[in-house]
């Protein structure tokens, strides 16, 4: 139990924090709000936890109608995405340019969506990429510039490109040392003067955690902001964590190239609660509120002193994003997939922690799991579950995950009860030929959440194909033609 005297000091802390931030600490703090779940929340649901949390901004991957016009009056300023597969076609049709800014801009500005950026592109020069948008990006981006102009809105919105981290580097580690890569320097710099000369900002991606991932020898410490054991200095300057010296190889390679000065957006930055060793709950936690307190104070970074204009990545979990860069890339949200706050986070702009979503609907309490009279080895066991993970959400299981702690058979229920759930509880999707079976007993334990999914509009399911029931498919090729008649008369 909290003393009166100790709740005092914690309770004068917050409010200091709290304070400092709306004072000017921080640029306005803003949300990656992703939409590739298979059971979204209703959008107006979503911006009200915006709204709740004191989220000022938000940044989309896309323009979808739902999510734009649940945005209208909430005063949030929206960054509105551009997706990578649309660039080409940006690029070398002036109309589409215009066509897609007269849709998805000028529209919801004029039906009071707050719209400041255009995001051409999302980290279009990833080198896991092979240079497939090197060509079309700059193209866009000067079309997407020209269509804002025609239209009246380029002094209030603007146009910029947000780049993954790997776009710069330095030789040494020393951020002092730091430069475009040297396959697209030159690219750069023209994007850059692009930016400059039309007043936009330079976004950024920044990700401490994919330092840990990708070096099993990076000193932990040094991706949080608690000081560091093993600190880079450079100079007359040391740096304590890897944020800063990110940014700051940045801003050294901008300043050496003539743009010193230009505005940096640090368009995501979070980390992970699942999927890898080091995604977990509490550096998830220890991680974004470092970030927060270490950008309340306005100070920056050594390179560039003030506020610090952020958004963190992600606001939800996203069950259907590619899983190619790791399992971990579905649980960057502070929210579970269905509204729910992951841990206590202090964002600085309410006197209390996450708000919680509100009127969420969830299917039966009942899960789909491997029946246990059904022998590990049958030969029906394996093809399963790779069908059921390939087509759900199996990236909480695996070594020191939050379902590390399952046996054989917790694994092969996992597996099932995901396909199930996703699958809106469809009996069908719990047959698995003849392997499984339905519970009301929630197989839950500590750490690992058999999840039961909420109630969407989303209508017939068209994952059940191959679950080993061809009815299904049949009633499905029958709903579907039915429809198409219908659309006839």
């Amino acid at each position: 139990m909290i003393s009166g005297t100790m709740k005092g000091f914690y309770t004068m802390k917050t409010l200091l924090f709290s304070w400092i931030l709306m004072v000017g600490g921080v640029s306005g703090i803003g949300a990656n709000w992703g939409t590739q779940t298979s059971h979204p929340l209703p959008p107006s649901t979503v911006v009200q936890l915006l709204k709740d949390d004191g989220f000022q901004k938000v940044k989309l991957f896309d323009a979808e109608d739902g999510t734009m016009s649940a945005l209208r009056n909430s005063k949030i300023e929206v960054m509105v995405g551009i997706p990578n597969d649309m660039l080409l076609t940006l690029a070398t049709n002036v109309k589409a340019a215009e066509k897609w800014v007269s849709e998805n801009v000028s529209s919801y500005v004029n039906d009071g969506v707050n719209i400041r950026y255009v995001a051409v592109g999302n980290e279009p020069f990833l080198q896991t990429y092979n240079g497939s948008f090197i060509q079309s990006t700059l193209p866009a981006l000067q079309n997407i510039q020209g269509a804002l102009i025609k239209t009246g809105l380029s002094s209030q919105v603007k146009v910029t490109v947000p780049l993954n981290a790997d776009v710069y580097e330095s030789k040494t580690g020393q951020p002092s040392d730091g430069e475009f890569r040297s396959d697209i320097h030159d690219l750069m710099l023209n994007i850059i003067k692009f930016l400059s000369d039309n007043g936009a900002p330079f976004t950024v991606n920044i990700y401490p955690f994919i330092s840990l991932y990708n070096d099993p020898n990076f000193p932990v410490d040094y991706a949080f902001f608690d000081g560091t054991s093993s600190p880079v200095v450079d100079g007359s300057t040391t740096y304590n964590n890897v944020f800063d010296a990110n940014h700051d190889t940045l801003i050294w390679a901008l300043r050496k190239n003539g743009f010193g000065n230009l505005p940096v957006i640090v368009g995501e930055i979070g980390w992970p609660t699942d999927g890898d060793m080091n995604a977990n709950l509490n550096f998830a936690q220890k991680f974004i509120q470092g970030f927060m307190t270490h950008i309340s104070t306005g100070q920056g970074t050594p390179m560039r002193p003030g506020p610090i204009d952020a958004y963190i990545f992600s606001l939800i979990d996203e069950d259907e994003k590619s899983i190619q860069p790791g399992n971990f890339e579905r649980h960057w949200g502070v929210y579970t997939f269905d509204g729910i706050p992951k841990y206590q986070l202090n964002l600085g702009m309410r006197n209390v922690g996450l708000a919680r979503a509100k009127n969420i609907r969830y299917l039966d309490k009942k899960w789909c799991v491997f029946k246990p009279t059904i022998s590990l080895s049958d030969a029906n066991v394996a093809p399963s579950i790779s069908y059921a993970c390939a087509n759900a959400d199996c990236t909480s299981l695996g070594y020191k995950t939050s379902c590390g702690d399952l046996d054989a058979m917790g694994n092969i229920s996992y597996a099932f009860n995901s396909y199930y759930q996703k699958n809106d509880q469809d009996e069908v999707a719990c047959g698995f030929n003849n392997l499984a079976t339905l519970t009301s007993k929630d197989p839950s334990t500590l750490t690992c959440k058999f999840v039961i999914m909420i109630e969407t509009d989303s209508g017939l399911s068209w994952r059940l194909k191959g679950v080993g029931d061809g009815s299904v498919i049949v009633v499905y090729l029958l709903y579907m033609s039915f429809m198409f008649l219908i659309t006839l008369f």
